[in-house]
């Protein structure tokens, strides 16, 4: 390498602060996912909109998924450093108007924006990872993140279950504001990237097609089996609308002059493979391990709170394995043994959670949640290393919001199809298992879907039905984990192809001019754009 492209390399005290930025980034955009869960019940009694309560959630998962391609190829065109700044002041005012709500349709729109400036605070923040750190090094921060990824989803509930018990649950929201401005000041002091500007076209047409087809997907798993039956004609026109949209979206993309989603990319196995995996990750550990904090509330009588602080044992080998990972792989620059041991791990985590009854002992279940982690720690944020390094840095931004992209369109499906799984089966459970008369002794105005929701109507049936009930739960469950069991196996045959691609030593910022000089980055004159087998030039 040259000494004009190593000079622009970022020193390593740069590196940490710059990646203290973007990690308070992520852990907002990743706590906004769960911190609101706790205190929904205290909103809706405020706020009085109880038939909109799925919405404030489903309206955030709406446009921080549906904006992550957007973010990430927008990024690559403009530069990581403005566009991230840009999603820092989208959240920041998504959050004080969401604390500002006087009623719950503002709080659903406002949540909206909350949400697009979070799709770009998770994406972008790994882009510029790959941008700074070398693939060599880059495991060793990627885990810090997947370890920052995996407390968000544990402290967020039990910061909003404090914020409400002691504070206004509008703090909630008010409590991003201060961080997020720390990060904004410290990216715009320290974070100075060199970017090479291309005449391109915004992919417009893109965008919205993606946009409308990802909508369309998630309002089919959220209404799916609860605001409407599977079989109903809203859910069967919203399909169809889906795939046509998906279809018309592909059919785009192929001639589209600078495509949201560049399909060349997936002509690259590991871009591919690594995306395959992520969808599935997202699908069976995700949509699965959400049941948990039900279980725990449902038959073992934990409170919220203390709901949250129980699955410690999944967060710990969760965060202990993203971090071991990453020195591991910064230290021998091998890296797929991990997505195809953490794949094995987590298979076997779902056998024994497939073992769950009311009688599971807690030191049992913290095992099976330890295991459970490991596997998980072992995939995510590796899957992420594998892609990065595949690319050229022209397509850093699309690739990493690809991987993100898969990952969260697969646990949006797993979480509606095994809540489908677990709804069905426990209804069957309770018409098979439970007396009439005990099915008759149910409060008037109680629903399957009330007890699952509130551990506090449940405490008040009588103790033959309560434990009954939890009987029934606790073997619907077992269900729900024994159909993640293939889901989970499926991702061990895609991470076996993975080819050991060598991590380089430099990182993409540090490499433009020998990258310009080997055709790996195209010059704005420049006319061919590269194929994608000068993507692994080192």
């Amino acid at each position: 390498m040259n000494a004009a492209a190593s000079s622009v390399q970022p020193s390593s005290k740069r590196i940490i602060v710059i990646f203290m930025a973007l990690a308070a980034g992520m852990l907002l955009a990743a706590l906004d996912q769960t911190i609101i869960a706790s205190a929904l019940p205290t909103i809706v009694g405020d706020l009085h909109g109880l038939e909109h309560y799925s919405w404030v959630v489903t309206a955030y998962l709406l446009t921080s998924t549906t904006s992550t391609m957007v973010y990430g190829k927008v990024s690559d065109l403009f530069g990581r450093k403005v566009v991230f700044q840009i999603a820092i002041i989208i959240f920041i005012i998504g959050s004080m108007l969401s604390g500002l709500s006087q009623s719950m349709n503002e709080l659903i729109i406002f949540r909206a924006i909350q949400g697009l400036g979070a799709g770009g605070l998770m994406v972008v923040a790994m882009a510029i990872i790959g941008d700074v750190v070398s693939p060599r090094e880059r495991g060793r921060y990627q885990g810090y993140l997947g370890a920052i990824f995996g407390l968000a989803t544990i402290a967020g509930p039990l910061i909003g279950g404090f914020i409400v018990e002691h504070y206004s649950w509008r703090w909630v929201f008010y409590i991003n504001v201060p961080v997020a401005i720390v990060a904004l000041v410290v990216t715009q002091l320290v974070l100075t990237m060199p970017f090479i500007r291309h005449k391109v076209a915004i992919d417009i047409v893109g965008a919205v097609l993606l946009t409308a087809a990802i909508t369309g997907i998630i309002l089919v798993t959220t209404w799916g089996g609860v605001t409407y039956q599977w079989g109903d004609w809203h859910i069967l026109v919203t399909s169809g609308v889906s795939l046509v949209l998906v279809a018309a979206f592909l059919l785009w993309e192929q001639h589209a002059k600078e495509p949201i989603l560049p399909l060349r990319l997936f002509r690259n196995s590991t871009v591919s493979l690594t995306s395959a995996s992520s969808f599935i990750i997202g699908m069976s550990m995700f949509g699965a391990i959400i049941y948990l904090p039900i279980y725990l509330q449902l038959v073992k009588g934990s409170t919220p709170t203390v709901s949250g602080l129980q699955l410690v044992p999944l967060i710990i080998g969760l965060m202990g394995m993203s971090i071991v990972s990453g020195q591991v792989i910064s230290h021998t620059g091998k890296y797929k043994f991990f997505p195809v041991a953490g794949s094995i791990i987590a298979t076997l985590g779902f056998l024994l959670f497939a073992q769950l009854h009311v009688n599971t002992s807690f030191l049992v279940l913290y095992g099976m949640m330890l295991v459970l982690g490991i596997g998980i720690g072992c995939i995510m944020q590796v899957l992420v290393i594998a892609a990065q390094n595949a690319v050229t840095q022209r397509d850093l931004g699309v690739t990493t919001a690809g991987i993100s992209f898969f990952r969260s369109i697969g646990g949006t499906i797993g979480t509606a199809v095994f809540g489908a799984i677990l709804t069905n089966r426990l209804l069957s459970n309770l018409t098979h298992d439970i007396p009439p008369a005990f099915l008759r002794a149910l409060p008037k105005g109680s629903s399957t879907s009330t007890l699952l929701t509130s551990p506090a109507a449940l405490a008040k049936l009588p103790a033959p039905l309560h434990a009954a009930i939890e009987l029934a739960f606790s073997q619907s469950l077992d269900t729900v984990f024994v159909w993640a069991i293939p889901i989970a196996a499926l991702s061990i045959i895609v991470t076996l192809f993975l080819r050991e691609v060598p991590l380089r030593e430099h990182a993409h910022i540090g490499s433009i001019e020998e990258s310009l000089e080997i055709g790996v980055i195209q010059d704005p004159e420049a006319g061919e754009e590269p194929s994608p087998e000068k993507a692994l030039v080192d």
